[in-house]
């Protein structure tokens, strides 16, 4: 029979929301206990670089950031766990939640912060140089200012990878959009990457290898579905805008999730879900920005949103 442990605040998830969260928490006394889930420090322990973050002038990699987030919380106290919730139990007034080694947690207030997984192809090339920081991303608004002046690929047939697309037309001297069928994007959309100079689209192509020199992506190797016919891109950049997935299944009996699994909003303006006492902070409400300061800024939110709810019940 599994031990329970009664909190004031449990953080599911970890990242720029849930530390944020944490260290408003802390502060507060609300001492709260953080799982930091299966990919601690979250989407940007895989990004290389992190230049638009308030506060680094000079930049910072991103697993030196989470580093430094997570030292900022256990400064407060925070107690940091390796390890994430598999189950949980919103159905009364206690919160119920179980961890992976078995504990049980009864918490009066829950911080869902366990943000969103970007969709990749799956290619061995594609994750190698993922893994390398050597020139694949799956966030232009985050990676494109590396890649200024240059010539870049991106993935996607959606409003995202439209958006994206021109984002880059910006900054890179060209883009080229594989298409492995058609557009899903709205016409509004597609009609603004047809329109502009520097983004060449390819339609009925799939991409079969990144190509690199072991360090760096130097380019693409395509094939078009109808013709057969191979060829090599030559880029620097490689995006993947085939979209995210919220980690948000574990709690899909009992908070109200919108057709793609991100979580509602109760109330707009706030970090309320429908289940009082529980809020979300961070990618696993956010489809529209997904950033790390809008992350952190919704971790403030939740810590804020959870202390009040507290001292409501007092």
């Amino acid at each position: 029979m599994s031990s329970i442990e009664k909190l004031h605040c449990l953080i599911i998830g970890s990242g720029p929301a849930g530390y944020t969260a944490a260290i408003y928490a802390a502060r507060a006394d609300m001492k709260p206990v953080m799982y930091q889930g299966l990919q601690p420090g979250g989407q940007l322990t895989t990004t290389n670089e992190v230049e638009n973050f308030p506060g680094y002038p000079n930049g910072i990699s991103g697993p030196e950031m989470m580093v430094e987030l997570e030292a900022q919380a256990k400064r407060f106290d925070t107690d940091i766990r390796f390890g994430f919730i598999e189950k949980v139990d919103f159905s009364g007034e206690i919160h119920k939640c179980w961890a992976d080694d078995g504990k049980e947690i009864h918490a009066d207030t829950v911080i869902i912060s366990t943000g969103a997984s970007a969709k990749y192809l799956g290619l061995e090339s594609e994750q190698k140089y993922l893994k390398l920081g050597g020139g694949v991303s799956a966030c232009a608004v985050c990676d494109g200012f590396f890649y200024r002046n240059q010539e870049v690929v991106i993935v996607g047939a959606g409003d995202s990878a439209c958006e994206e697309a021109h984002y880059l037309s910006k900054l890179c001297t060209k883009v080229t959009m594989l298409v492995r069928k058609d557009f899903r994007a709205s016409k509004i959309m597609a009609d603004r990457v047809k329109k502009t100079e520097n983004i060449e689209i390819l339609y009925n192509t799939e991409t079969l290898e990144v190509i690199g020199d072991g360090q760096l992506v130097t380019g693409v190797r395509v094939f078009n579905n109808v013709s057969n016919e191979e060829k090599e891109i030559s880029a620097t950049g490689f995006f993947v805008a085939i979209g995210h997935k919220p980690n948000t299944d574990i709690f899909k009996d009992f908070i109200d999730l919108d057709e793609t699994g991100y979580i509602k909003y109760a109330q707009p303006g706030t970090s309320k879900t429908n289940v009082p006492g529980v809020f979300v902070a961070g990618d696993a409400a956010d489809k529209t920005y997904r950033q790390a300061i809008t992350a952190a800024g919704t971790g403030c939110m939740a810590a804020l949103d959870a202390e009040r709810y507290l001292a409501s019940k007092d």
